[in-house]
């Protein structure tokens, strides 16, 4: 299994050790969060618009609070009080938007112009100690939104990847 560690994370408002203030946008897809992680100017937000246009919906853009929840097992993600609800449409400006107020998180997804052409399933993120199944995708190439939902079908058991 390779992974991938975040290193753009750090302890929110001091905060204890199960949470973290991580430079990226969360979407809510089906009933899971997707963490866009990209450096600024990458296509968080300008993918995050596509995949609402396609039926998402906001968590947070820019920056994502998230917690551990050592009971379910998993990563949670919410948006920073400053900013929940706004989304930045470059060319446009800063747009409320209707949001969630918390994402149960299953995918993360890292906007790079470097993507493998047969990525490992087992690909991973490391956040706050859990691992987060990963995908490295273009932001702006105009089949990225249908990528991302077609993983998310695949981690509900809805399709499956051939062997």
């Amino acid at each position: 299994m390779s992974s991938v560690t975040i290193e753009n994370t750090r302890k929110a408002d001091g905060s204890n050790e199960s949470s973290a203030l991580i430079h990226a946008t969360t979407i809510f897809i089906k009933n899971h969060g997707v963490l866009l992680i990209g450096a600024s100017g990458s296509g968080k937000s300008d993918l995050a618009l596509r995949l609402i246009d396609r039926g998402a919906i906001l968590v947070s853009d820019d920056y994502s609070l998230i917690e551990d929840d050592p009971e379910k097992r998993l990563l949670v993600a919410s948006p920073p009080s400053h900013i929940a609800g706004l989304l930045e449409i470059r060319g446009v400006g800063i747009v409320k938007m209707p949001f969630s107020p918390k994402a149960n998180l299953a995918l993360a997804v890292i906007l790079d112009n470097r993507v493998e052409r047969m990525p490992d399933p087992a690909d991973s993120v490391e956040i706050l100690g859990r691992a987060l199944p990963l995908l490295t995708l273009k932001a702006f190439e105009a089949s990225t939104p249908i990528k991302i939902e077609m993983k998310i079908a695949c981690l509900q058991g809805d399709i499956l990847l051939k062997d």
